[in-house]
């Protein structure tokens, strides 16, 4: 079973700028590629951070309004004796959570999903920016075929992965959707056989109505029904 990595699915060629970037010319970089956040790089290409609209916002939030009110209760950089956010280094989050170009997919998700952010800079064991992977992304495996997710279930897991009987079940995919029914010899099979199919890149959710010849599973092995 071969399923996607991050590396199958990023985009290679990255918008990016340096620390010493000014403000504006990140917020023009946004916006004309319609982005989110882009990655700070050094030397060699080696990521130093993410400067994301949030941080832009997060800046232009503690500015007054037109009458002189602040939006909130934080002090403005200036009160606080602090240097106003101007480049990319003032305005980075650093370090950067990133991925790796073998992470699976499943492992990208859960990153994004904890670290709550929409994408993760991809680099490699030099901490070089490779790519970037966003959550729009992580869904390319659900386009796949139908025939292309049945054809790997039937070939890559009943048929050598589990070296079931050819006829020992049928394998129903629409939408991404994957129905399975038959019957095998042990009731131990079944969650092995669900966990498996469930896992191939593309599918969305499996129903299944599989039988079987004795339950293992029970104490007092069943005879054959």
């Amino acid at each position: 079973m071969q399923h996607r990595t991050v590396f199958e699915v990023m985009t290679h060629r990255v918008v990016t700028v340096s620390p010493g970037t000014p403000f504006k010319e990140i917020a023009r970089l946004l916006v004309e590629h319609e982005i989110s956040a882009v990655p700070v790089v050094g030397e060699d290409r080696r990521l130093l951070g993410v400067v994301s609209e949030a941080d832009l916002l997060r800046d232009t939030s503690e500015l007054p309004d037109l009458e002189g009110r602040r939006a909130g209760v934080r002090l403005l950089s200036r009160e606080r004796g602090l240097p106003e956010a101007e480049t990319a280094a003032d305005l980075m989050t650093s370090p950067a959570v990133s991925a790796q170009p073998g992470w699976n997919l499943v492992e990208t998700a859960r990153t994004m999903d904890r670290e709550r952010v929409k994408r993760l800079p991809v680099v490699d064991e030099t901490s070089r920016l490779v790519g970037i992977v966003s959550r729009a992304d992580l869904l390319r495996p659900f386009l796949r075929d139908d025939t292309a997710i049945r054809d790997e279930i039937e070939h890559d897991v009943l048929d050598d992965t589990l070296r079931l009987a050819p006829d020992a079940l049928r394998v129903a995919v629409s939408g991404g959707v994957v129905t399975l029914t038959g019957r095998v010899d042990e009731r131990a099979d079944i969650p092995v056989i669900v966990r498996l199919c469930r896992s191939v890149d593309g599918v969305v959710a499996l129903h299944e109505t599989i039988d079987y010849a004795y339950d293992n599973l029970a104490l007092d092995v069943e005879p054959p029904r």
